[in-house]
């Protein structure tokens, strides 16, 4: 009931930086209700959750991300983004953002929407 597209991602340098962003729309979507996660997966990989951001602000970051990444939520605009700074190969997925069944948007938590996702490409 929710459609999700990202965009913003691309080929850059580590230590370089992007900004991601994922526009919902739905006739019965309510952004505000809803936790937003970003997840990630590079090829024969399983997806992994990166950050999310609850209904209220509260954000969440995976362990591999804290301190480099960033998550925001920007209701006016039914969007959230996805600040990545000091990218590393590592860091290079197709990246993906979802809609969380519940408020929360936690690793653990239900998510009910997915986007088709973004390629990020950090070379070394």
């Amino acid at each position: 009931q929710v459609q999700l597209v990202e965009s913003g991602g691309g080929l850059v340098q580590a230590g370089g930086s992007l900004r991601l962003s994922c526009v919902a729309s739905g006739r019965t979507f309510i952004f505000s209700y809803h936790g937003m996660g970003w997840f990630r997966q590079a090829p024969g990989k399983e997806r992994d959750f990166v950050a999310g951001v609850n209904w209220s602000g509260g954000t969440t970051y995976a362990d591999s991300v804290k301190g480099r990444f960033t998550i925001s939520r920007d209701s006016a605009k039914n969007t959230i983004y996805l600040q990545m700074n000091s990218l590393q190969p590592e860091d290079t997925a197709v990246y993906s953002c979802a809609a969380s069944s519940t408020a929360a948007a936690g690793p653990e938590t239900l998510y009910h929407s997915w986007g088709q996702g973004t390629q990020v490409t950090v070379s070394s």
